[in-house]
């Protein structure tokens, strides 16, 4: 176990913490290993399992699920939820890189990792495979077992393999009405050039 920045992280007694980066009462639990290089912020929840890379970046109070493989290139944003089984990618055309024919590529960083984002309030379900080099935006819900192909809109909800949106989300998480207006909460929203907003 390495040494964590601050004595309010909690790092299971069989989980590997590398990092220095990781931010005030964060917890890793059982069997987690978070690599040197990775950043994690305050308050997160790095369940059983979880692999985060050297170059990964987590932001604030978010909950990463069992069995979340987070790599190189990969930015969480605050406030996002991972569920379990959730796989990342950083290369669009992966190669092993004892392929003679590849060396030259895989000896520079900036000709194979794609960068991927998934912005604040993001929920993204258990088993749901995101393709590298997109972004997930703020507040969207990705459903269970997705295979996510292009970028998903702010409070858009998607499904499938590929994954198409079906409706909109709220803040909250709860699909809004056909109005758009959440039957929770009551946030009530608008589309603006195929983009969901908040009414005024």
């Amino acid at each position: 176990m390495g040494n964590a920045v601050d004595s309010t992280v909690y790092v299971h007694p069989t989980a590997v913490c590398e990092s220095q980066n990781v931010g005030q009462g964060t917890r890793i639990w059982a069997f987690a290993h978070v690599l040197d290089g990775a950043v994690i912020g305050r308050g997160c929840n790095i369940c059983d399992h979880v692999y985060v890379e050297g170059g990964a970046r987590i932001g604030d109070r978010v909950t990463v699920k069992n069995r979340v493989m987070v790599w190189e290139g990969v930015t969480i944003e605050d406030t996002v939820f991972i569920g379990p089984g959730v796989i990342f990618t950083n290369d669009r055309y992966p190669r092993s890189r004892g392929l003679p024919e590849v060396v030259g590529r895989y000896g520079h960083k900036e000709s194979w990792l794609v960068t991927t984002t998934v912005r604040r309030g993001a929920s993204i379900g258990a088993g749901a495979i995101i393709l590298a080099g997109l972004t997930i935006g703020r507040y969207a819900s990705i459903g269970a077992g997705a295979v996510v192909t292009h970028d998903v809109p702010d409070h858009r909800v998607v499904v499938g393999n590929p994954a198409r949106g079906i409706r909109w989300a709220c803040i909250c998480g709860v699909p809004l009405d056909g109005n758009l207006c959440c039957p929770r909460c009551k946030r009530r929203f608008r589309l603006q050039a195929d983009t969901l907003v908040a009414a005024e």
